[in-house]
């Protein structure tokens, strides 16, 4: 099972995209507070997200509960890769393995240094003269996690 992680999410479509993915390819989406909106069950509700409960979700405190979390209830240490702007090593070159992490910045501010600086930071390519500077997270969200997939063959 891959796993997605939403680090301090801002915009709740972004975060309902990668959602309804967590829940059509069976990857386990977990939520690192603070949120930037309300996840409540009348919001959710209200949201349309009627997949809701077919999803498996965790939230965490912050990022040392999620360590912590991945270190107690997967059986290996599990390679967590940080995407981002900030580095030039292309999630290309990744051979993704099953339990594999994910980690995905706020939009407007991207992973935090330090957080990049414990995991594996990888990028999707972008032409240099790009005239934006990253993709649309649930997009960039997508087109990983179905590399991932492919990669192990998971959806067939």
């Amino acid at each position: 099972m891959l796993h997605v992680v939403l680090f301090e999410p801002e915009i709740p479509p972004n975060t309902g995209n990668i959602a309804r993915l967590c829940a059509c390819v069976g990857a386990q989406l977990h939520l690192v507070h603070p949120l930037g909106f309300d996840l409540s069950e009348k919001q959710v509700r209200r949201a349309g997200l009627d997949y809701w409960e077919h999803l498996d979700v965790q939230q965490h405190d912050n990022w040392s509960a999620l360590k912590v979390w991945m270190q107690e209830n997967l059986s290996n240490e599990p390679r967590m890769f940080g995407l981002t702007t900030k580095t030039d090593e292309s999630y290309w070159n990744v051979s993704f393995q099953p339990n594999d992490v994910l980690v995905f910045g706020p939009e407007t501010r991207g992973l935090p240094q330090a957080i990049r600086e414990e995991i594996n930071a990888v990028t999707i390519p972008m032409r240099g003269d790009a005239p934006v500077r990253s993709l649309n997270l649930s997009n960039a969200c997508s087109i990983v996690v179905y590399e991932a997939l492919r990669q192990l063959d998971a959806l067939n």
